[in-house]
């Protein structure tokens, strides 16, 4: 027997199951994808047409989600590679660098569509309410039809990303509507930019909330929602176990949690025993299937540590 233990079974389920691939995921962005970049030109017609910032700004950001959906279908297809000699998890992480990235496009856009907001309330320019009205309904209908493909996909962290995107095109759209109209009805101006803020704002605290998640996981900490200490008791439970250490806990990739521990057991013949009830703890408990534990008899462990 080794000195460090698999569980096999568990861990060969896994890679075939649903942590490696996101089959949902990749046709979805490609939809969204095709939809978000032929609108974005029409919008940005408009927008130049028009003398709206909201417009334009709208139309700005959905470019940028092109480009950012177009990077996260690329980061779906990376994920769904094989493992090799060099890369032995496969290219799973790809979806949390794809994520923040788009996270660090969204932050530039913020930055920008909010330079260009507090430059128009201090100098107003003209703006075609009716023309901005029509352009953004249809983009508002087209973001929610794309949001709602997003919705429906594989919720990785990286699908996330460019549903807030898309999500902040959404909220755009609806900014620009707003303010077509009640630039129409009444002339008031600054609305344009200052609905611009307001989504602003709206968006940067989604995209800080994403980019920490998206640190956590390269970080390699325990995933947000399992409790460490609570998993280490957990362990422990079994009779022929004395106690647990060097526990790490750590997130691969969307649906893909890892876990490596020595154990100290009484009896090394228990050993096959303790691994299958602790393999199935973790799993049934707490979703942990990816687990690499070494055995270690007591009395050895005492000498070593105690």
């Amino acid at each position: 027997m080794s000195a460090t233990e698999h569980h096999h079974k568990h861990q060969a389920d896994h890679h075939s199951g649903h942590h490696h691939h996101h089959p949902g995921s990749g046709n979805a962005l490609l939809w969204a994808l095709a939809l978000t970049l032929s609108f974005a030109v029409v919008e940005a017609v408009g927008g130049v047409i028009s003398g709206s910032l909201a417009l334009l700004g709208d139309a700005g950001h959905m470019l940028t989600d092109a480009m950012a959906l177009g990077l996260a279908a690329f980061a779906a297809w990376l994920t769904k590679q094989p493992r090799s000699a060099r890369h032995s998890y496969g290219l799973v992480r790809a979806e949390v660098v794809a994520a923040l990235i788009n996270g660090l496009f969204m932050l530039v856009i913020v930055f920008t569509i909010t330079y260009h907001a507090i430059d128009r309330l201090l100098q107003p320019q003209p703006v075609a309410g009716g023309m901005v009205m029509v352009i953004a309904a249809i983009g508002l209908m087209i973001n929610i039809v794309v949001a709602m493909i997003l919705h429906r996909g594989e919720q990785t962290l990286n699908t996330r990303a460019a549903y807030l995107h898309v999500l902040g095109d959404l909220l755009g759209s609806v900014a620009a509507l707003v303010a077509g109209a009640v630039i129409y009805f009444t002339g008031w101006i600054p609305i344009d930019p200052l609905l611009s803020l307001l989504i602003c704002t709206l968006i940067l605290y989604s995209c800080v909330r994403l980019l920490r998640e998206g640190l956590h996981v390269i970080m390699e900490g325990v995933p947000l929602n399992l409790d460490y200490d609570q998993i280490g008791s957990a362990m422990t439970e079994p009779a022929a176990v004395d106690s647990i250490h060097d526990l790490h806990v750590w997130t691969l990739s969307s649906g893909l949690v890892a876990l490596s521990a020595h154990v100290v057991i009484r009896d090394m013949n228990e050993w096959e025993a303790v691994l299958g009830e602790l393999s199935v703890q973790l799993d049934r408990r707490f979703d942990i299937q990816h687990i690499t534990l070494q055995p270690e008899l007591m009395q050895r462990a005492c000498s070593q540590g105690c």
